[in-house]
């Protein structure tokens, strides 16, 4: 939104082109009011048009227009502390007066875009158009998001995750996950094999546990929130039973794994199996998955 310090003689209009065919992400404005962005690629081009309205038909006068496409990270605990990794700018016009209404073209062309957009806890990485009027008294700033996706190529390799959990003498059980890799719209599927059971489990639940990393030592901060959680057994299993998991992960809101973004912040996934016992006692077994993004078709 446009900043001011003094009532803003001109209106700023930022129009993107072609924004009304492509796909909407809903993110978080300023005061976390919902803002509607476009979705671009890396290699994209961003262009469009700049229009500048004069309030109440005054002309008014200014030290040149600029428009310029950023890429920042924002930490909330480091507020007014913007790291930018992208700025590109382009000279609209020249210092002069505004007399009327003008539209001013504008393009970035090819832009590499290395990192994909996010909006987590403690962090923001946001890209945007930044037109500023340059003014003796104060500037005139307005800013429009759009939302950046990257693909990345299926892995080569994606081994299964078979792991091994018990307490001796009491219980014994095997899990089995397809893959460790998963695409953002894939299905998790597995099996628990349960070998020795000596204590009285009331109930299992598998949820999905994101991990967001911001900063570096000193100054680092772990935050851990659940994305879903649901109850794949309810009642004691004996031994030799099996239960069977099917995750669909379409039906939530992950983003891929990120890790050390510009050595900012990482995100990581986890699948966390826990088992309740009949006196509420917790035995919980933690995987770390890979999610990643592939075209939509």
């Amino acid at each position: 939104m446009a900043t001011y310090f003094f009532s803003s003689p001109v209106d700023v209009d930022v129009k993107l082109e072609g924004e009304e065919i492509r796909k909407q992400i809903e993110s978080k404005g300023e005061k976390d009011r919902p803002v509607s962005c476009p979705v671009y690629y890396d290699g994209e081009s961003v262009s469009g048009q700049v229009t500048v309205r004069v309030r109440d038909g005054k002309r008014t006068t200014h030290e040149g227009i600029k428009v310029e496409f950023v890429g920042n990270i924002e930490l909330f605990y480091d507020r007014g502390h913007h790291q930018e990794f992208l700025s590109l700018s382009q000279e609209l016009a020249s210092p002069g007066e505004l007399r009327q209404a003008q539209t001013f073209e504008f393009m970035f062309k090819n832009v590499e875009k290395q990192y994909e957009s996010y909006l987590g806890i403690n962090v923001k990485l946001r890209y945007f158009i930044r037109v500023t009027i340059s003014r003796r008294m104060s500037d005139v700033v307005k800013e429009r998001d759009i939302w950046v996706h990257s693909f990345r190529m299926p892995p080569d390799s994606n081994n299964s995750i078979k792991m091994e959990v018990g307490i001796e003498d009491c219980l014994h059980i095997e899990f089995e996950y397809n893959k460790s890799k998963y695409h953002l719209k894939d299905v998790i599927v597995g099996k628990i094999y349960f070998l020795l059971v000596r204590i009285k489990i009331k109930h299992m639940e598998l949820s999905i546990i994101r991990r967001e990393t911001t900063g570096s030592p000193p100054n680092q901060y772990n935050e851990s929130e659940t994305i879903t959680k649901f109850e794949i057994m309810d009642g004691a299993p004996v031994r030799g039973e099996t239960i069977p998991i099917r995750l669909f992960l379409g039906g939530f809101d992950l983003t891929p794994t990120f890790r050390d973004v510009n050595k900012k912040f990482s995100t990581r996934y986890y699948l966390n199996l826990v088992l309740i016992d009949e006196e509420n006692r917790r035995y919980f077994k933690q995987q770390e998955i890979t999610v990643f993004r592939i075209p939509e078709n």
